[in-house]
């Protein structure tokens, strides 16, 4: 083999190795990990699709509850994209360079897709701004307009808290977490919603019996509400990172499902109108209970006028034959 060859061939290979290593730390290094806020959205099969629509979904109302997103520029003042826009190009282009090189190319934005560890979820990390709050501004608006905004989305769960995915460390943590709303003189009723995905080790009632005793210590006043509960304890475990958060109004929200909160609420029943039509019921039995009754005495009067005929009509022919 020529030397021509082996140099190639040793290209070849570094060339391949770089690229495997390559994948691997960009991968590594943007994951969801404990210590992270933000948002869990599911989806059906189409993950690309639906962070796009995440992204503009997420912007549209963070731009009314918090304004439009603000850069940091090299001397650490602030501008918003508006004030980019006006801006010559190519002065734009090298303000941007200048700035990735200060920040090493890895300037933040308030909302950064991540690898979540589970297909059909994303995870949108969010930076200076309350998950939460935005999350249930998005539903509300939703519910109240039933305009419908995204096609791939299915649920958006804010992500307030991450912890290690083990039991002793949910508890710890959640004990210091849940405190804000359910410890004394704080109190509601509440339900826990869990699920685990791609982890083993978590055995779901046994997690839910936990928390619930955990609640418990903090207000005895606390009790549970499967029906209709004022606030909503969401653990969602994705391998080792354990994301909880506390939401308002989860069942009327339709479990934070943007496809099912925009559908007509179904009419609830009117309680004049149903003991109004219940009165009217009874009246009507009470009226055909007295008709029947009527018709009733009136077929017994006939046949005691027909008895009476015919006893008549007995005798009578009795009496002829005697004579």
């Amino acid at each position: 083999m020529s030397a021509a060859q082996n140099e190639s061939r040793k290209r070849g290979k570094k060339r391949y190795v770089s690229g495997g290593q390559q994948g691997k730390r960009w991968k590594g290094c943007r994951e969801l990990e404990v210590g992270m806020q933000g948002i869990l959205i599911t989806c059906n099969m189409n993950e690309r699709k639906c962070t796009a629509e995440a992204f503009n979904l997420l912007n549209e109302y963070a731009d009314q509850l918090f304004g439009p997103e603000k850069f940091q520029d090299n001397k650490g003042s602030s501008s918003s994209e508006e004030e980019e826009a006006e801006e010559d190009i190519e002065v734009a282009l090298k303000k941007e360079v200048a700035q990735l090189k200060s920040s090493g190319g890895k300037q933040e934005r308030r909302f950064q897709a991540l690898e979540s560890g589970a297909n059909n979820v994303i995870f949108i990390k969010t930076l200076n701004l309350e998950p939460d709050k935005l999350v249930h501004h998005i539903l509300s608006d939703l519910h109240t307009t039933k305009k419908k905004k995204s096609r791939v989305i299915l649920r958006m769960l804010p992500v307030t808290g991450t912890c290690k995915a083990f039991q002793e460390d949910m508890l710890k943590y959640l004990t210091t977490f849940l405190e804000p709303w359910f410890k004394t003189p704080n109190s509601a009723t509440y339900q826990i919603a869990f699920k685990a995905r791609n982890s083993s080790h978590n055995k779901r009632e046994e997690i839910i019996k936990s928390i619930a005793g955990l609640v418990g210590k903090l207000n005895p006043k606390n009790k549970v509400d499967l029906t209709n509960p004022e606030l909503t304890i969401i653990v969602e475990v994705i391998k080792a990172v354990c994301c909880v958060s506390v939401a308002r109004d989860y069942t009327l929200f339709r479990k934070y499902n943007v496809q099912e909160v925009v559908k007509e609420d179904a009419p609830k029943p009117d309680p004049a109108k149903m003991k109004s039509e219940q009165n009217a019921a009874e009246q009507k039995d009470e009226q055909n209970g007295g008709e029947a009754e009527k018709e009733e005495e009136k077929k017994k009067a006939e046949d005691e006028e027909k008895t009476d005929v015919q006893i008549r009509e007995e005798v009578k022919k009795s009496e002829d034959g005697g004579e």
